[in-house]
Formats: structure tokens, sequence, C-alpha cells
């Protein structure tokens, strides 16, 4: 009895020649196209952004779900126009159905950004980025090298347009083997009571993070 070889679907970025890090994201994200989410309605970014937000909403059979998922999308366009200023180089919207509890939709939102640091011991950086403004804070050694996590609360802007007071963010940090910059993974979601299991999918993200081209060893067993 044989048993049948795993799929995997990757994402056109994944060979691209400039990669510098690679990561993998749970079922139920959705990539959403960075360009399109600041761009005008009318410009062809926009065309796809409307595409895909169409192929989103076309999983979501109920009304209140929809509603709550163009919100969201709002508030993660206004959003990305700081971001992008930070270096946030990919962004994906989450939809998961809430089975410990009443079944409702659930949301979040990923990014992925590098930032520049100055050179330091890489389990310092990390140690670092997370000394202040953050709660729960765990200090990780990941097949990639040292990370931490943390966690922030923030009270939203009433101009982002989001049907909630307070998001919970949590960043996973990881510094680059060169010492010069680190990796932002950051999972945000207005869902608070739902922090462990939220928590747990940023952790087991970060966990699969690598800075040496994953597809080297696919390649050869091909």
């Amino acid at each position: 009895m044989t048993e049948d070889q795993p799929t995997y679907i990757l994402n056109d970025s994944a060979t691209a020649p400039d990669r510098e890090a690679w990561f993998a994201l749970p079922a139920g994200f959705t990539t959403l196209p960075l360009g399109a989410l600041t761009a005008s309605s009318d410009s062809t970014d926009g065309s796809r952004l409307r595409e895909v937000v169409d192929d989103i909403l076309a999983g979501v059979p109920d009304g209140v779900g929809r509603q709550q998922v163009i919100g969201q999308l709002a508030g993660a366009q206004r959003m990305m126009l700081a971001l992008r200023e930070e270096g946030v180089v990919h962004c994906s919207l989450g939809l998961h159905r809430d089975d410990d509890g009443d079944g409702r939709l659930l949301t979040s939102f990923f990014t992925f950004r590098w930032q520049e640091i100055s050179r330091a011991p890489r389990h310092l950086t990390a140690a670092r980025a997370v000394a202040e403004g953050h709660d729960r804070i765990e200090v990780l050694d990941l097949p990639c090298g040292p990370a931490a996590l943390g966690e922030v609360a923030r009270t939203v802007a009433p101009d982002l347009g989001l049907a909630v007071e307070r998001l919970l963010q949590i960043h996973a940090y990881l510094p680059h083997p060169d010492g010069s910059r680190l990796v932002v993974l950051t999972l945000t979601t207005p869902t608070v009571q739902r922090r462990t299991h939220y928590r747990a999918m940023l952790h087991d993200v970060a966990a699969h993070v690598s800075f040496d081209d994953p597809l080297v060893h696919l390649r050869t067993h091909v």
C-alpha cells in the first residue's frame, strides 16, 4: 500500500530571483494584491482588487458576513497606505469559522514586512524588538533562528471605518542571518477573545519561515 504524496500550491513569488525569505499560511487566508489596495478604483490594479474581493465574497454565504468582510477590507485599504511606507511586502485576509463558539465568521489580517535594524547578535535583536510596548512576550528558538513573539492591543481610529473599538495585533520578529534587518509578521484581529487561537496560528507560521530556499530540496527529489 502506498501513500499519496502531498500536493503543494506555490505562489509565483516563491521562485522569484530576488526572494529572500519563504513562508506559508494555513487554509483560510487569501492573498490581497498589495498595489491594488492603495490604487484608485478605476485603475487596472483597482480592477484586480475587485476580482479578488468578488472571489472572497463568493465563499461567504450570509449577508452579515459579507458586510463584515467588506468593512475589514475598507479598513485594510486605509492601513496599507501607512504600512507600505514601513516595508510591507505581503498581506492576506483570513476568514475562519468560529468552531469553538457560535460558528460565526472570524476575520483577520496578516502582513509580512522587512525592518532595517542596527547590526547586533540575532538573539539580542529579537529580544529588543519586543522589549517595549508588548504583552505576553515569548522568546523563541525556531528552525530559522532566534525569534520573539508579543502582543499589542490597539484602539481603532474612527477614520478607519471599522465597526470595532479594539484590535489585537500579534507580532513575530525574526532577525535575518545577515544581521541588518528582521522580518516582522503581524496578525491583526478584532476577535480578542480568540487570542490563544490566533497566537498559536502566528507561532506556527513563524516556525515555518525559512531564509534558505526550501524548494531546493524539493527540486532534487523531482
